[in-house]
């Protein structure tokens, strides 16, 4: 009868001892799960496990937090910069890729659903921080690949290219790529790639298409120019260091001396 008793004692102390873990298990002081815990109990076992699980919204993963529908403003912060990727692991790079890839389609999908529901996008930006920071992670990839293959086989593991110039003599950089059927007797690769060109229509649009680029370069000096000559007339105490630095290409020793940069006043 002795030994029975105290069995009895010996399994309730077990059952305290067990609700106390499992109590401790579950307090935020000492563990602080996510926002969704999944709590599995064993019958066996009587204990509680906590599965760190992410949250998982099925559809609802391609719209945003439905606290920021109908908001005019949406706080965010800034790009990822390239000195600060740079700092990180390539499986820290590898999940922030996935993370901004899931942002951009989230954005995309709010756009369009405010474009149908006639409503305004809030913060629009969001969509070149992502992308931007997604070329600099692109390129700090590319960075540590280039090194990786420099020193181990001498070469930067880029595909090849080259400068050339396409049928209507514009130059570009062709990236060069392998094909299972040879260069001449590819026919279908000869009528998309034709390098090359000739010909009266070919000259003549090549000298129209100069005059274009003449014309704007042109324009754009003149209105730095005129910039310069206005910020003269209205500030002829100003300094003119911080003039050339802030327009180069323009000659400032001319302006001042032009009839644009003088003004109705009479010096001194």
């Amino acid at each position: 009868m002795a030994a029975l008793i105290k069995a009895v004692q010996a399994t309730k102390s077990m059952n305290g001892i067990t609700k106390l873990f499992t109590n401790l298990s579950l307090t935020p002081s000492v563990i602080a799960p996510p926002k969704h815990a999944f709590l599995r109990r064993t019958p066996a076992l009587h204990c509680a496990f906590v599965h760190l699980t992410s949250e998982r919204r099925d559809l609802m993963e391609f719209f945003d937090d439905p606290k920021n529908w109908g908001k005019n403003e949406v706080r965010v912060g800034r790009s990822w910069k390239k000195d600060e990727l740079r700092l990180k692991s390539n499986s820290d790079l590898h999940k922030l890729w996935f993370v901004l890839l899931k942002e951009r389609n989230m954005l995309m999908t709010m756009e369009e659903a405010c474009k149908v529901a006639n409503q305004i996008f809030p913060n629009p930006e969001r969509l070149d921080k992502v992308q931007d920071s997604m070329n600099n992670l692109e390129s700090v990839v590319r960075e540590r690949n280039r090194a990786y293959h420099l020193l181990e086989t001498g070469e930067t593991g880029e595909r090849p290219g080259k400068l050339t110039y396409n049928c209507l003599g514009l130059r570009f950089y062709y990236r060069m790529r392998q094909h299972s059927i040879p260069k001449f007797v590819n026919t279908r690769w000869h009528k998309t790639h034709l390098f090359g060109y000739g010909g009266y229509a070919t000259r003549k649009f090549l000298r129209l298409y100069r005059e274009q680029l003449w014309n704007k370069k042109r324009k754009a000096r003149t209105r730095e120019r005129n910039r310069v000559a206005m910020l003269m007339r209205k500030f002829p105490n100003m300094d003119l260091e911080a003039v050339k630095e802030e327009f180069p290409n323009v000659d400032i020793d001319k302006v001042r001396t032009s009839k644009r940069a003088r003004g109705h006043t009479v010096p001194e």
